[in-house]
C-alpha cells in the first residue's frame, strides 16, 4: 500500500477537514498512483515519524503543466490558492528549486474513505 504524505505545516488542517482532495506533484507519478487505488494519507517530515490521518481512494492521476491546471484543481490542493502562480510557488518552496508553471506534474484527485 503507497502514502501520500504532506508536510504537517502547510496542511494538517485542511486535511482533518476534508477541504483538500487534490494533490499537486512534480513530474509523472502516473506510474506510482492508479484510479481505484487505496492509498494512507499521511502528515510528517521526510524520512521522519509520519501520523496516518486517514485511507483514501485515488479517484484519477493526470499529467499536464501547472499552467493547464484548472481554478478547481488549484483550489482543491490548497483552498488559499488562485492561480497556477501560486502552485508553482509552493511546489519551489518544497523541492528547493525555481518551478515554473511549464513544469509538468500530476495531479492526484482522492477521496475519504470512511473507516
Amino acid at each position: 500500500m503507497y502514502a501520500i504524505n504532506f508536510y504537517s505545516d502547510l496542511y494538517l488542517d485542511i486535511l482533518r477537514t476534508n477541504r483538500k482532495s487534490v494533490t499537486v506533484r512534480l513530474g509523472d507519478k502516473s506510474v506510482k498512483y492508479h484510479s481505484g487505488e487505496i492509498v494512507w494519507i499521511t502528515t510528517g517530515q521526510r524520512f521522519g515519524r509520519r501520523q496516518k490521518l486517514y485511507s483514501a481512494i485515488i479517484d484519477r492521476v493526470e499529467v499536464k503543466t501547472i499552467a493547464e491546471l484548472s481554478p478547481r484543481e488549484v483550489e482543491r490542493e490548497n483552498p488559499e490558492f488562485r492561480s497556477p502562480d501560486d502552485i508553482a510557488s509552493l511546489l519551489s518552496r518544497i523541492y528547493g528549486e525555481k518551478i515554473s508553471t511549464g513544469h509538468m506534474v500530476s495531479v492526484i484527485h482522492f477521496s475519504p474513505i470512511d473507516e
